[in-house]
C-alpha cells in the first residue's frame, strides 16, 4: 500500500497547481495550499485541501505552517509564466520567480522540509536544432521568464551541492486541457496559450485568432511544441513524489510525449471537432518565442515507470473547450 504523504503546495489556485493537488488528494495525501491570489482562482482550489492566502516569501507564515505540520515535501508552482510580458516587466519576473522563490528554499531547508519538487519550463532549452531535447542539452533561454525559472533551478542544485536539499525538477513542454471531471482548468486574464485562446474563440468569448509567425523553418511554417496533458503532468508530480521520498536522489526530467504539433495542425485539429470554423489571422512572430520543442521522456519513463493516460490529442482539445463552455456560464 503507497505511503500517504503530507505536502505544502504553492500556487495550488494556479492551472498546474490546482491539478497537482487534484491528483494527490485522489491519491489520499494530504495537501496544505500556499497561495497569494494575485494570478490563481480561489474556485479551483480543491476542497479538501487545506488553503492559505499568503505570499510565499513570507517568511512568518511559512515558519508557522511548517512548525506546525509534519510536510514530506514542498512542490512548488507558483510563478508568473506570460513569456512576452517578461521581456516588458523582467524585474517583475525575477523578483518573483528567483528572489521569493530563493526564499521559500532557505525558509523550508532551514526548518528541515529539504525534498523540493519545482515546476521548472523546457524553454530553458532555447532554440535548439536537434530533437528530441535531453535534459543535459546546453541551456540557453531566449527571454526573462526562462532565464529566472533556470536561476531558481540553478539555486536548488546549490542547495543540493551543500547537502541542504534533495529535488526533483520537472521541465515541463506545453501544458494543456483540463481535469476529465472539469474540476478545474485554466483560467487566466489575457491568456496567451493556443488552445486555451482557441477555446475563448469556440465559445465565442473573442472573434478570432492569431498565429503569431507562418514563417519559421518548419513543415507549415508556423512553431511546434509538445504538448501533455495537464493530467498526465499531475500524475508525473505524484510518481516524482514518491521517487524522491524513497530514494533521496535530486533529478530533472523532461515532461511532454516526445513528439509535437505544429500551431497550424492544433487549429486544424480544433476544427474537425467544432461545429463553425475557427477565424485565424496570420500576425508576425512574438519577441522570445521558440522555433521548435520537443522532449526526449526516455529519463522519466525510465525512473518513474511513467505512462501517458491521457495522451490522445483530441481528448486534450475537448477537455480544454468543455472548461471554457462550463467557465463561461459560472
Amino acid at each position: 500500500m503507497p505511503k500517504l504523504r503530507n505536502i505544502l503546495l504553492t500556487g495550488g489556485a494556479g492551472y498546474i497547481g490546482s491539478h497537482v493537488a487534484l491528483s494527490l488528494i485522489d491519491k489520499g495525501h494530504k495537501v496544505t495550499i500556499i497561495d497569494s491570489l494575485v494570478t490563481g482562482n480561489k474556485k479551483i482550489i480543491p476542497k479538501k485541501a487545506n488553503f492559505v492566502q499568503s505570499d510565499i516569501a513570507n517568511i512568518e507564515t511559512l515558519e508557522s505552517l511548517i512548525l506546525n505540520n509534519k510536510f514530506d515535501a514542498l512542490m512548488h508552482f507558483a510563478a508568473f509564466v506570460k513569456v512576452e510580458e517578461s521581456i516588458d516587466k523582467s524585474n517583475k519576473y525575477f523578483d518573483n520567480n528567483v528572489r521569493k522563490s530563493k526564499i521559500l528554499f532557505d525558509t523550508c531547508v532551514k526548518n528541515k522540509l529539504n525534498n523540493i519538487i519545482f515546476s521548472s519550463t523546457a524553454a530553458v532549452y532555447g532554440n535548439k536544432s536537434k530533437f528530441p531535447i535531453v535534459e543535459d542539452t546546453v541551456l540557453s533561454p531566449l527571454n526573462p521568464y526562462s532565464r529566472s525559472k533556470l536561476l531558481a533551478e540553478e539555486y536548488l542544485e546549490k542547495l543540493s551541492k551543500e547537502n541542504k536539499a534533495n529535488y526533483i525538477i520537472l521541465r515541463y513542454f506545453n501544458v494543456a486541457g483540463a481535469d476529465p471531471l472539469l474540476r478545474s482548468g485554466l483560467i487566466a486574464e489575457n491568456p496567451t496559450h493556443l488552445i486555451k485562446v482557441a477555446s475563448e474563440v469556440v465559445v465565442k468569448k473573442r472573434d478570432y485568432i492569431e498565429i503569431f509567425g507562418n514563417d519559421y523553418p518548419t513543415p507549415d511554417g508556423t512553431a511546434v511544441r509538445d504538448y501533455i496533458s495537464v493530467s498526465d503532468l499531475a500524475d508525473v508530480h505524484v510518481l516524482s513524489l514518491d521517487y524522491l521520498l524513497d530514494n533521496n536522489k535530486s533529478l530533472i526530467m523532461n515532461c511532454g510525449y516526445g513528439y509535437g504539433y505544429s500551431v497550424k495542425e492544433i487549429l486544424n485539429k480544433i476544427n474537425l471537432i467544432i461545429d463553425n470554423p475557427l477565424n485565424i489571422k496570420i500576425g508576425k512572430r512574438r519577441k522570445g518565442d521558440a522555433i521548435s520543442l520537443i522532449a526526449d521522456i526516455q529519463k522519466i519513463k525510465k525512473i518513474l515507470k511513467w505512462e501517458p493516460k491521457h495522451n490522445k490529442l483530441d481528448d486534450i482539445l475537448k477537455t480544454a473547450i468543455k472548461w471554457e463552455k462550463k467557465i463561461l456560464h459560472e
